[in-house]
């Protein structure tokens, strides 16, 4: 019962979690284009979007990050999640915890981002963090088809559905970019 529990708590943890990854770059995407205006239209929309963006990070998604860790080594534990890990019967799991880990390095150079931006450096340009801002959406994906289908899915098929929403999303970002470039 206890399992079930945390389990739960996991998973409105991640969904927590990933809702910051997902908008915190749509911040720092609006903090690096407010510095074409004018400057007096800068400070004004830097200050708004520091406003945004501390609660955000330090509010939600770094506590979530963190509960989404705890209650992840406990779901492994409690569910003796970890005597699969090294099985073949276990290896979507140690996929899963794979791209997990490299979520959080992910999560990470959310962080850096974050930092630059509080101290006022902006070294990437808004196309730039609009494809960074993609890296959540293609873990998310990644992450939930490992845990829905585990062993049922084909390393390559599994890969080849990867590449090819990398492809779609890029495909998206540029057609917006054009989008966005005509009505200026």
């Amino acid at each position: 019962m206890a399992y079930l529990y945390l389990k739960a708590v996991h998973i409105i943890f991640v969904v927590t979690w990933f809702a910051g990854l997902f908008y915190m770059p749509r911040l720092f995407i609006y903090n690096v284009e407010a510095n074409r205006l004018p400057s007096s239209e800068q400070e004004v929309l830097h200050r708004q979007f520091t406003k945004m963006m501390k609660p955000l990070w330090y509010g939600i998604t770094w506590p979530s990050a963190v509960i989404t860790l705890l209650m992840g080594v406990s779901v492994l534990i409690k569910g003796d999640w970890y005597l699969q890990l090294f099985k073949p019967e276990g290896f979507w799991l140690l996929l899963k915890l794979v791209l997990v880990l490299l979520l959080y390095a992910y999560h990470f150079s959310l962080h850096r981002i974050f930092k630059q931006q509080m101290a006022g450096i902006y070294k990437y340009t808004s196309d730039q963090l609009r494809m960074w801002n993609e890296v959540a959406t293609v873990f998310l994906v990644a992450i939930v088809m490992l845990v829905v289908v585990k062993k049922e899915i084909s390393v390559i098929w599994g890969l080849v559905g990867m590449i090819l929403l990398i492809f779609i999303l890029m495909m998206a970002i540029r057609i917006y970019k054009r989008i966005r470039n005509r009505k200026q």
